[in-house]
């Protein structure tokens, strides 16, 4: 018997707005601050990687040992600057497609789902006018375990009281889209397919997002 698309579980960053610019910035004027080099090379290491795990990869090129006190009250002002810039988001930022995807969902009666890591999730949906648009958040603040643990995207299916056969994930990044699979969920992957390989479909931009497309190939 053939599962039926009942809900689509959307990463954020990368998925529905790209962030990953401020996360960079925010870095880069803590590295500047410290005299220490940063650049996009190094920013590439961050990815996926916890708020604490990132600043001890940019303070390698430090000159100096810093103590934990010292590393708490850097990533501190590095979320500071990160707040204040995804404060000034727009709806102009969101990616290309999503809100006609979002649409195209709803319309369906299929549920939406945002599964971020991020603690600021709701904050960024709020300055992208986007909250309307999906039944539940799961973000940092509700889950203890990072992708690619399935926790982000099973408690997500968990509030719909539905299978997660029936729940498709939408991710940029290879952790996220080993989540999916390991909560026994099919993946579409925003990005390049040599990289997303173990995503079930991959679009190569969200610009590309098609729900007939989808359902023929991944719940037919």
């Amino acid at each position: 018997m053939s599962m039926q698309l009942q809900a689509v579980l959307f990463d954020l960053d990368g998925v529905i707005v790209d962030t990953a610019k401020y996360h960079y910035l925010a870095w880069k004027m803590i590295a500047d601050q410290e005299g220490i080099p940063f650049d996009e090379h190094i920013n590439e290491r961050l990815k996926g990687v916890s708020r604490m795990a990132s600043l001890d990869i940019i303070l390698e090129k430090g000159k100096r040992v810093y103590s934990e006190q010292e590393k708490l009250k850097l990533a501190q002002v590095k979320n500071d600057a990160y707040v204040e810039m995804i404060g000034k988001l727009k709806p102009e930022e969101i990616l290309p497609g999503v809100k006609n995807f979002l649409v195209a969902l709803r319309d369906a009666g299929i549920k939406r789902a945002i599964c971020s890591a991020s603690k600021n999730a709701v904050m960024i949906l709020d300055r992208l006018e986007l909250t309307q648009f999906f039944d539940t958040i799961v973000s940092g603040n509700d889950t203890s375990r990072s992708k690619p643990d399935p926790e982000v995207f099973t408690m997500a299916a968990e509030r719909f009281k539905l299978s997660p056969a029936n729940c498709l994930v939408v991710e940029d990044a290879f952790a996220g889209v080993q989540g999916a699979k390991a909560g026994g969920m099919q993946a579409l992957g925003i990005g390049d397919a040599k990289v997303l390989n173990n995503a079930d479909m991959v679009y190569s931009s969200t610009g590309l997002f098609n729900l007939a497309e989808i359902k023929a190939k991944l719940f037919a």
